[in-house]
């Protein structure tokens, strides 16, 4: 590495040096979640609970950015990233990085296994249960587990079975009793039919493994036949295999294709149970067609540790983290009115998920709209959503009651393709007209856009989020929202739909909105730039962005550039970040964040100075070369002072956190605050939501008082 304190012209922002990894700085953030199941302070279950997490996160590394990798190098790809490294040398490096986090899962697993059974939650063998639990055991395995299974031999007679991608088999060796010969054979452990993986035994808490009851019962599936050995393995197949469609109308076709071809991708990791025979291995290795070497990683613990979410949901208050029930917003709560008219009012609301609820907000406007004569068309984006979410039955419904309706739906959503098949399909048989967004464009905005016959003549309405419409994540992510009837906004959107619903769109103008492929990296570099030339002693320059991610190199040199100018440039980034904060010279003036909590950070603020006019903006996009020029997002201006004062106190507290906040050091890696303050953000703001909603509540009943007052003749008017 080059000597970094260097005069700040002398820096040539194309070198690699000043670039971080993606999928590296990705790795990072998953050691960061990991903590938060290695730290006591979080409560005992919500610790399984991380734990799942990351094995969840790194199931879909593999699926994802492993496999698209192995693709690059598959095809030959020796062009390097903006980092300097080639597909192969992130393989490796990632690799080494997974490993060192898988030792500390197992080594978290054996202590959080230690603390459960403190508590009366018991995993444990087979071989430690009392003669009592073997026979309920047992009965139980015959009665559910047996019928279900299949062995397959594998000999010249039987060739090596398929095997599907994240399931989990038994390698069993059999053999005669006066016979040397052994044979091999795959049993699948036949999950998702209603058997869970840690199956209870007794009326208490005692668990114990699927594979380990089957394991534990062979005998019955090989009568006759002595075991010699068995253990677990599992696979990873790459989850990139869609095509790219010419026409929007064959997308449908193209993606189904692209869902069975992924059942058969290539393998990029196979996970051994420890103790397996090198033998089996490595025969298993050539079957599937790995490196040995590389691709397969021994596990010492549990096998797939995403499953640890049902022992993370067992019902025990005291040791999960306190219960949360969304506030309504203070603006809706206990409103009979018709949510049209409370928007009408005030302009526009702030929404904060999970911290208010979705159902009271979102959902409520969507279903009102589907319900209320008055409204003639609702047009929406739809990247996620819920089977249990009110989303689809209030579009159904929508389009029963005669209503316009237009739905733009995602279909090459990462692991929802089927279901956003099946909803497509559904709102199109009940008269919805679907579109599947512009070729060559992922749709990944998040806008509802209401068009309603008010007293004086049409209103358009809308929400624009940072969070799908999904019910289930719309507890667990930290999401920002707007319900706004800014007829700017509305102008602006009804241009987005005409682009979403035809693809052209070479004449559009946006007078507010900043969506992209076409408007937004422009406008956030040249805004960027504005900061620079506007930064002086008297108005010293400020950018603050919140993202998930920053991955584009153009954005990320801008900020350099930034910094190098003296603008103060803040930044709360989930995940991957390119940049490396506090080097002399080039960023000292950038500090980097990432915060960790009970809740997964979602939402995306972009805030400057601007010369103490200052702008704030929310929206779908990070701050990535996928979203900036491969997607179709949205960013809105947040406009009325009081929701910008809203946005202000977010950001400082997020800023300020103690407990959940990481800051990022100039090398890539991460320092934990420790503050005095143990009280992180997420809590903080589960408590400024109640405040908002109690301090209103006490403000109606005292209007209600003076009202009732007045009625009664016992104050002037």
């Amino acid at each position: 590495m080059a000597d970094e304190k260097v005069n700040k012209h002398e820096f040539d922002l194309d070198s690699s040096q000043w670039y971080l990894n993606r999928e590296l700085t990705w790795l990072e953030f998953n050691r960061r979640v990991l903590h938060e199941g290695q730290d006591s302070r979080t409560p005992l279950l919500e610790r399984v609970k991380f734990l799942a997490i990351v094995g969840s996160n790194l199931d879909e590394f593999f699926m994802k950015r492993i496999g698209g990798l192995k693709q690059q190098v598959g095809a030959g790809v020796r062009s390097l990233t903006v980092d300097g490294r080639t597909p192969s040398e992130q393989i490796s490096e990632c690799q080494d990085v997974v490993r060192d986090i898988l030792q500390q899962q197992e080594t978290l697993e054996t202590e959080l296994f230690g603390l459960l059974a403190g508590q009366g939650i018991r995993i444990i063998s087979y071989q430690h249960l009392d003669k009592d639990q073997k026979k309920e055991a047992d009965r139980y395995f015959h009665d559910n587990i047996y019928p279900l299974l299949t062995p397959q031999g594998m000999d010249p007679a039987h060739p090596f079975p398929f095997i599907s991608n994240l399931s989990l088999n038994l390698l069993v060796v059999t053999r005669y009793e006066h016979d040397d010969h052994t044979f091999l054979n795959r049993i699948k452990v036949p999950t998702g039919v209603g058997i869970p993986r840690f199956i209870k035994i007794g009326s208490g808490h005692c668990y114990i493994r699927f594979e380990d009851l089957i394991a534990n019962n062979l005998t019955i599936v090989f009568p006759g036949l002595l075991i010699e050995s068995c253990a677990l393995f599992r696979v990873t197949r790459n989850a990139i295999t869609e095509q790219h469609a010419e026409k929007a109308n064959d997308l449908l076709a193209v993606i189904e294709t692209a869902l069975r071809d992924r059942k058969f991708a290539e393998i990029v990791r196979l996970e051994i149970e420890e103790g397996m025979n090198p033998t089996h291995r490595g025969m298993l290795a050539a079957e599937l067609g790995i490196d040995e070497g590389q691709d397969v990683f021994t596990v010492n613990g549990i096998i797939a540790k995403r499953d640890f979410f049902q022992i993370a949901s067992i019902d025990r208050a005291d040791l999960h983290f306190s219960v949360h029930q969304p506030f309504d917003h203070f603006r809706l709560s206990g409103e009979s009115r018709n949510i049209f008219h409370i928007i009408r009012e005030v302009g526009s609301i702030l929404l904060q998920h999970p911290y208010e609820s979705f159902d009271t907000s979102v959902q409520r406007f969507l279903r009102e709209a589907s319900q209320d004569p008055k409204v003639l068309a609702i047009k929406m984006t739809l990247y996620r959503t819920s089977a249990d979410s009110d989303i689809i039955p209030c579009l159904l419904e929508a389009a029963k009651n005669g209503k316009q309706v237009a739905v733009v739906v995602e279909l090459k959503a990462r692991f929802d393709e089927s279901a956003n098949i099946r909803w497509a399909e559904r709102l199109e048989e009940a008269g919805v007209h679907v579109t599947y967004g512009v070729v060559g464009l992922k749709t990944h905005s998040k806008v509802i856009f209401v068009v309603r016959r008010d007293f004086d003549g049409l209103r358009r309405y809308a929400h624009i989020g940072t969070g799908n419409y999904h019910a289930g994540t719309a507890r667990m992510y930290s999401d920002l929202g707007i319900l706004t009837c800014d007829p700017i906004i509305g102008e602006d959107l009804t241009e987005l739909f005409n682009y979403l619903t035809t693809g052209y769109a070479p004449d559009r103008h946006y007078q507010k909105l900043l969506p992209s492929p076409r408007v937004l990296k422009k406008e956030l570099l040249e805004k960027i730039d504005r900061e620079i030339a506007l930064h002086g002693e008297k108005t010293p320059g400020r950018i603050q962005f919140k993202t998930n991610a920053l991955e584009d190199k153009d954005i990320t040199a801008a900020l350099y550039k930034a910094s190098m100018a003296g603008v103060q440039v803040d930044l709360i980034v989930r995940d991957s970040c390119r940049l490396r904060p506090g080097i002399p010279g080039l960023s000292e003036n950038v500090r980097v964040i990432s915060v960790v909590g009970r809740f997964l950070e979602h939402s995306r603020i972009y805030y400057f100075h601007n010369g103490g006019e200052e702008e704030y903006f929310i929206g779908s996009a990070d701050i990535m070369k996928r979203n900036l020029e491969e997607r179709v997002e949205v960013i809105t201006p947040i406009e009325p002072p009081e929701l910008r004062a809203e946005l202000r106190k977010f950001l400082d507290v997020e800023f300020n956190d103690q407990r959940n906040a990481w800051e990022m050091q100039s090398d890539g890696t991460y320092i934990q605050r420790n503050g005095e303050d143990q009280i992180g953000s997420h809590e903080k703001f589960i408590r400024q939501a109640e405040k908002r909603l109690s301090d209103a509540q006490r403000l109606f009943k005292l209007k209600k008082k003076k009202i009732i007052k007045r009625k009664k003749g016992m104050i002037k008017k």
